[in-house]
């Protein structure tokens, strides 16, 4: 599962996954802003079938926090 979100977030924010790892912050790492955030989130929910509350995305920092969020929700 975390190569796959790892392709998704690489996708979404236009980066390489071989550069991404479970602690890649998306702001402090990456420079993502709300709009690529909103964006991401929508791609992972499509592809992991999952919602993912507005209120969570606040806890949500790493690439690693994806996965641990959405591991629990499956």
């Amino acid at each position: 599962m975390l190569e796959k979100i790892k392709e998704i977030v690489a996708e979404s924010l236009g980066t390489e996954v071989d550069s991404l790892t479970e602690q890649t912050s998306f702001k402090e790492d990456l420079g993502a802003d709300s709009l690529d955030l909103f964006e991401m989130v929508m791609a992972l929910e499509e592809e992991f079938n999952v919602e993912i509350p507005t209120d969570d995305l606040e806890n949500i920092k790493t690439i690693g926090d994806v996965d641990q969020y959405i591991q629990k929700l499956q």
